[in-house]
């Protein structure tokens, strides 16, 4: 049926009409009336192919959804059953709708995944590869479209949760680690909802990964480390003699081009083949930088660290973001945390550094363990329980070898609150069978008391704690991993002062009366922050990238755990729930 249409003036857009006669005048009128009519009927016909594909979408999105329930599926939900139940919560509180049907949302979630390597991480853990391939069309087009959305939803949720709690699940890797993995009670489906209906995906992304002042300056140096690899990696040194001021020849030539290439050195100064004072000052910049003795000097462990490749800083760089990622909100406010890599202390109070010291730390074969406890109290002039690896390890095969070793040590054998007389113990059976020895050894306070004139007590598991040390002279040491697992810190008194924020009972000089009493006192902090024991192989300072020695090898165990297939850990409950 024509539609009735009704002549109308003159148009612009028809110039014909200007010298046509009234009968064209009425064609031409009638022919844009059918045509109006065509135009419509299109629309609408489009308008309704679009809803209808629109619902076999959600149908198809149904189906996909309910098979997810009770199926495991590689690609989606990284085979985890909370991941799965996770993802399709989220799409039957919005009755299965698509929740990418806007282009312009997905390409932004699109280029965050390729984004997703500035942080460290990998865009195929976000099925990059997949999302890359054309959709088919015709009979499969619906089942498509819902299989491409579901693949960029469990992709977003994916970069949520690593760049929110990392990829790796440290409690798999480290014994001990008790760092919390919540939303701070928040439903989980409830922050992923909010965060998935987002304007920009990308931006929701970028908020809520670590905005510590390190992490980014670790993301800046993986962009440099990454531009430093395409052209070519680091220029490498052959082997030889050390090389100091006054060397010459073509390894000294080898050296300016690698601290040049590392940026050590400035490219402007001259090519040499002589050691000046300039190529000097770029070793001790170098030396600095990594953990090494900065006497200007290459020597083997300098010419070792020269000659580490780029691609191998690259990963050293990337397992420090992961771990920023576990721990980013533990790191606000006030806390004192112990870089057990770095070798270093530092009290927090409201986000800045209000004391800092160099410690020392456990050797390899008695690592530190990290972990978070709480501040409780400090005490003077403490004695000293050998705790049971030292006892059997160190103080038995000596009591058993000198018996006179503990009464030279001031020490004193207890059989629970009461003395014993090491003469009167049979102590050689006790090489044989150290775990057998059923008593304690406790030396007295003083001077040569390993844990100094004050220890430091967060209660944990490990019998770690921070004190005083008599063995001073351990700390101009560049490397200092002496320990048996406790942390020996340097300005001690500095600390305690601060912790126990009393300036009008416990100033310095009114602590130092108190040790001089010989008295053992116990004190309550005032101030009981958390502390944290860390590890950090590569970290910042004031914006310049720090390389450590990866003393207790566990660099390697993350960033293995970076490249296997992903799987959801699940979260800790909320605080409130775990009281």
């Amino acid at each position: 049926m024509v539609p009735r249409c009704l002549p109308r003036p003159p148009s612009p857009a028809w110039p014909i009409t200007r010298w046509a006669g009234p009968g064209t005048r009425r064609v031409l009128a009638l022919a844009r009336c059918r045509l109006r009519a065509a135009l419509a009927a299109l629309l609408l016909a489009s308008a309704s192919t679009a809803a209808a594909a629109a619902d076999e979408t959600v149908e198809a999105l149904r189906q996909r959804i309910e098979s997810l329930r009770i199926e495991s599926d590689a690609r989606i939900g990284a085979g985890s059953a909370s991941a799965r139940a996770l993802l399709a919560t989220v799409y039957e509180q919005r009755g299965f709708a698509p929740l990418w049907s806007d282009a312009q949302r997905e390409r932004t979630l699109l280029a965050a995944i390729a984004a997703s390597r500035a942080h460290g991480l990998d865009p195929r853990d976000y099925h990059a590869d997949l999302l890359a391939r054309p959709m088919p069309a015709g009979r499969d087009a619906d089942r498509a479209r819902a299989e491409h959305d579901l693949l960029l939803t469990d992709a977003f949720m994916r970069l949520a949760y690593h760049l929110h709690f990392g990829k790796a699940d440290p409690r798999t890797l480290q014994d001990g680690w008790n760092f919390a993995r919540t939303l701070d009670g928040i439903e989980p489906v409830v922050a992923l909802a909010k965060l998935l209906t987002a304007p920009d995906p990308a931006a929701a992304l970028e908020s809520i990964a670590p905005r510590l002042p390190m992490y980014r300056d670790l993301r800046r140096a993986l962009a440099q480390l990454r531009e430093d690899e395409r052209r070519g990696g680091w220029p490498q040194l052959t082997g030889g003699p050390k090389l100091e001021a006054g060397s010459l020849g073509p390894r000294v030539t080898q050296l300016r081009a690698r601290l040049q290439a590392s940026g050590d050195l400035a490219p402007s100064l001259p090519d040499s083949a002589i050691f000046d004072e300039a190529l000097v000052a770029a070793v001790r910049r170098f030396q600095a930088r990594h953990g090494l003795e900065s006497d200007g000097v290459v020597g083997p462990l300098t010419l070792a660290a020269l000659n580490v490749g780029v691609g191998q800083r690259i990963d050293q760089v990337r397992a420090n973001l992961e771990r920023l990622r576990w721990v980013a909100r533990e790191l606000a406010g006030d806390y004192l945390l112990v870089d057990i890599a770095g070798f270093t202390a530092q009290l927090w109070l409201d986000d800045e550094v209000a004391w800092s010291a160099r410690v020392v730390v456990g050797r390899p074969f008695r690592t530190t363990p990290e972990f978070r406890a709480q501040m409780k109290y400090l005490v003077l002039n403490p004695e000293w329980h050998v705790p049971p690896t030292i006892l059997r390890e160190d103080v038995l095969p000596k009591v058993i070898r000198d018996r006179d070793y503990l009464r030279r040590h001031d020490m004193r054998l207890l059989d629970g609150g009461r003395m014993l007389d090491p003469q009167s113990i049979d102590w050689p059976p006790f090489g044989e069978r150290p775990r057998a020895f059923p008593y304690q050894i406790v030396q007295a306070p003083g001077p040569n008391n390993p844990l100094g004139r004050i220890k430091f007590m967060f209660p944990n598991e490990f019998s770690v704690y921070l004190h005083d040390t008599p063995a001073r002279t351990l700390f101009e040491k560049t490397v200092r991993a002496f320990s048996s697992g406790c942390i020996r810190t340097e300005n001690p008194l500095d600390l305690a002062v601060l912790l126990l924020d009393d300036p009008q009972r416990w100033s310095q000089p009114q602590l130092q009366e108190a040790i001089a009493s010989g008295r053992t006192l116990t004190l309550a902090v005032r101030r009981s922050v958390p502390v944290l024991l860390l590890y950090f192989t590569a970290a910042s300072d004031n914006g310049t990238l720090q390389f450590r020695p990866d003393l207790y090898q566990r660099d390697g165990p993350i960033l293995r755990a970076l490249v296997a297939p992903f799987r959801f850990a699940p979260l800790d409950a909320p605080a409130s729930a775990r009281r």
